[in-house]
């Protein structure tokens, strides 16, 4: 199940709501500034963004915390030679079109952690069927389990059983490429304060979405 997001409902105390995917015109194909999402995440009442721009590491996590008002997630989407893995609490990039492996290892040098978004939508460049053998080589930390820009609901379940098989937490993101998309949806988790607490806090989770059938795409083929 998950819940509709209400961003007028208070969250528990000691807990905080986090957008775990989104962009802005730091990936090339998306519309939001800075400013942008600090208005939006402000309406939202969105407490963590992970800002997961395409194959770019936008800056450290202090720098854009202040530009957003808000805590940010440093991430990236990278494209890797199996498909796109995110990387969360980053603080150098990491190149495009290598390995998974070695994107893995890059993301796990610098403490981060390796996510695999959108993995069964045919529109997206996830890794799909070899999610489960990453899985089982133990390169996955998290799988997101639902992205509001997904049509069918079906892709989303999909990433949800694999995650439960391989006893992996589930993240959840607007993958928002446009201010209105910020807040479709979002985690309502215990606050954390590193990768691995993020990781633990993960399990106990509660996830709130929609999906956004008006979900713009930007440039030709894009199909964010």
């Amino acid at each position: 199940m998950i819940a509709a997001p209400d961003p007028a409902r208070p969250v528990r105390p000691g807990w905080v709501r986090v957008d775990c995917h989104l962009h802005t015109v730091a990936s090339g194909d998306s519309v939001m500034t800075l400013d942008q999402l600090a208005e939006r995440v402000a309406a939202q009442r969105i407490d963590v963004v992970c800002l997961t721009e395409h194959n770019h590491l936008a800056a450290s996590a202090e720098e854009l915390s202040r530009a957003v008002g808000a805590r940010v997630v440093p991430g990236e989407e990278i494209r890797t030679g199996s498909g796109e893995l995110i990387g969360l609490f980053l603080t150098e990039r990491v190149p495009y079109v290598l390995p998974a492996r070695a994107v893995v290892e890059r993301i796990r040098a610098q403490g981060g952690l390796v996510c695999a978004p959108h993995p069964y939508d045919p529109l997206r460049n996830g890794v799909g069927a070899a999610l489960d053998a990453m899985c089982a080589a133990g390169w996955i930390d998290a799988i997101e389990v639902f992205n509001a820009k997904i049509p069918d609901p079906e892709h989303n379940q999909a990433a949800l059983r694999t995650a439960r098989a391989h006893g992996l937490p589930g993240t959840v993101g607007s993958d928002a490429h446009d201010p209105a998309g910020v807040g479709a949806a979002y985690l309502e988790m215990p606050d954390f304060d590193g990768p691995r607490s993020f990781l633990a806090a993960l399990h106990q989770a509660e996830r709130h979405g929609e999906h956004r059938p008006h979900a713009p795409h930007f440039g030709p083929g894009l199909r964010r």
